[in-house]
C-alpha cells in the first residue's frame, strides 16, 4: 500500500518521488530490433511482432468501414450518448485555439503574419491492455480534424480475438478518423515510421502509451517522424490541505492508479490527519475495484509526503512536473499564480481528474515523467505548422533595406546585402527618372 513519508528534506523529494523505470539498455535494444525489421520486412513483420507481443495472427490491419458501422450499432445507446457529449465539449474548448490571423505592420511598407497549415498525415496511438481507451480517440481525432490534417489514421492493438474493441471504432467514426488499423505496441510505432505495404508513413505520432511505446516514440523521432510529447505511465500528484475530504482524495490517487502497475500516485499535504485518513479510505475504496492487482501495485510504488506547509507542496509539485495536479484546498484559485510545472490543473475539490479524462472538454493527452516542464498536453496547435509570411512593398525595402545591408556586411554575407541593394539601385533610378 502507499507509503506515507513525514517532514522529508526538499533534498529527498526527487528519491522519492522517484517515477518506476525499465533500465533504457532493454527499451533501447528491443525498440532497434522491431524498428529494424520492420522497415526491412514491413508487413511481414508487422504481423511477426503482432504475433509475439499480442498473441493474435493477422495479415491484414485495417478495419473495414462495414465493421466500424457495425461497431456503432453495437454500442449501448447511453454510453453513445456520453460520448457524443465528450465529443460536443472537446469540440467547444479546442475551437478556441484556432488562431486567426493577424497581419501587423512592423515598419512603414512591411507587413508580417503567420498562417497554420495542417500536417497532412498524423498517426494516432491508442493503447490496448484491458481497458479499451476510446475517450483517447476522441482527444486525438478531434482536434486532429479541426486542425485540417488530411490523413487521420488511428493505431490501436487488436484484442485476443484479433478484433479492435467497438468502443474504439465508434468513437473513431465520431471523431472523424480517416482510418484504423489493428496494430499497437513498438511494432505500430515503427510502422507509421517507415510504412509498409498496407500502412502508410506519417508525419507525426501521438498518444501515450507505456515505455515501451514511449521508447519508440522517441526512435521514430530520430528517424525524421515528428512526435507530441514522451507521454509515458500516467501520473496523478493531488495537494490536499486539512479541509479536503480524505474520500474524495482516495478516489483521486486510486483513479489514476488503476491505469497500471507502472502508474504513480502522489498526495502532497501539510496535514498529518489528512494523510492518515486518505490511507484508511485507500483500503477501504481499493477493495471494490475489479483492478486490484494493477491498482495495488501502482500504490506500492508510489508515495504520501507530509510536507511543513502549503508552499512546500506547491515547491515539491512543480519540481515532479505532474501529469495531472489536483488542487484539494480550501481557495484553491490562490495557488495557480504559482503553479509551474503541469500538464493540466484540476482546481477545487469537485475538479477530479475523470472530469478531464473524459468530457470537461480539455485534453487528456499530457506531458509524463517530468516532462510537464518544458511540454505541454496535445491542443489543435499540435497537428498545424505555422508559416510565417512577410510582404515588403518599395517604400518598406527602401524603410528598411539599409539597415539589412548594415548588418549583412557585418556578418560577412556580402550576397545577403547584395540581394537589397540591386532592388535599392533599380528603385533609386526609377524615382530619379521619374522625377526628371
Amino acid at each position: 500500500m502507499i507509503k506515507i513519508v513525514k517532514y522529508p528534506s526538499p533534498e529527498e523529494w526527487g528519491r522519492l518521488l522517484k517515477r518506476q523505470v525499465i533500465p533504457g539498455e532493454s527499451l533501447a535494444a528491443i525498440t532497434q530490433e522491431v524498428f529494424r525489421r520492420v522497415q526491412n520486412g514491413g508487413d511481414e513483420a508487422v504481423s511477426y511482432y503482432t504475433n509475439k507481443f499480442d498473441q493474435v495472427s493477422l495479415s491484414e490491419f485495417s478495419i473495414p468501414e462495414n465493421v466500424i458501422d457495425a461497431a456503432v450499432e453495437q454500442i449501448d445507446p447511453e454510453l453513445l450518448k456520453a460520448m457524443e457529449l465528450a465529443k460536443q465539449n472537446i469540440e467547444r474548448f479546442h475551437e478556441t485555439q484556432i488562431e486567426p490571423i493577424k497581419p501587423v505592420e512592423t515598419s512603414r511598407g512591411v507587413v508580417c503574419w503567420r498562417e497554420n497549415r495542417p500536417i497532412e498525415s498524423v498517426g494516432l496511438y491508442i493503447p490496448g491492455g484491458s481497458a479499451p481507451l476510446f475517450s483517447t480517440v476522441l482527444m486525438l481525432g478531434i482536434p486532429a480534424r479541426l486542425a485540417g490534417c488530411k490523413n487521420r489514421l488511428l493505431f490501436t492493438p487488436p484484442g485476443q480475438d484479433g478484433l479492435v474493441h467497438p468502443a474504439i471504432l465508434a468513437a473513431a467514426r465520431l471523431a472523424g478518423i480517416t482510418k484504423v488499423f489493428a496494430v499497437g505496441g513498438i511494432q505500430a510505432v515503427a510502422a507509421m515510421t517507415f510504412g509498409t505495404e498496407q500502412i502508410p508513413r506519417v508525419d507525426k505520432i501521438f498518444g501515450p502509451g507505456n515505455q515501451y511505446v514511449t521508447q519508440a516514440k522517441m526512435f521514430a523521432q530520430q528517424q525524421g517522424v515528428a512526435i507530441d510529447m514522451p507521454a509515458g505511465p500516467s501520473e496523478v500528484l493531488v495537494i490536499a490541505d486539512r479541509n479536503a475530504d480524505p474520500a474524495f482524495v482516495a478516489a483521486d490517487l486510486l483513479s489514476q492508479a488503476e491505469h497500471g502497475s507502472d502508474s504513480q500516485a502522489v498526495l502532497l499535504t501539510d496535514n498529518i490527519e489528512l494523510a492518515e485518513k486518505v490511507a484508511a479510505e485507500l483500503t477501504r475504496q481499493v477493495v471494490d475495484l475489479p483492478r486490484q492487482s494493477e491498482t495495488m501495485s501502482a500504490l506500492n510504488g508510489s508515495r504520501m509526503l507530509v510536507l511543513r506547509s502549503m508552499a512546500d507542496c506547491v515547491a515539491c509539485s512543480n519540481n515532479y512536473a505532474p501529469e495531472h495536479l489536483i488542487l484539494a484546498v480550501e481557495n484553491a484559485e490562490q495557488l495557480i499564480p504559482a503553479i509551474v510545472n503541469a500538464g493540466s490543473v484540476f482546481v477545487g475539490r469537485y475538479s477530479c481528474e475523470s472530469a478531464g479524462d473524459y468530457a470537461s472538454g480539455t485534453n487528456h493527452t499530457l506531458p509524463t515523467n517530468g516532462y510537464a516542464r518544458n511540454y505541454s498536453g496535445v491542443s489543435v496547435d499540435s497537428f498545424v505548422k505555422k508559416v510565417t509570411f512577410q510582404k515588403l512593398s518599395a517604400e518598406g525595402l527602401m524603410e528598411i533595406g539599409p539597415s539589412v545591408v548594415t548588418m549583412a556586411e557585418a556578418e560577412g554575407l556580402r550576397a545577403h546585402a547584395n540581394a537589397i541593394n540591386v532592388r535599392m539601385k533599380k528603385l533609386k533610378i526609377r524615382n530619379s527618372t521619374q522625377n526628371d
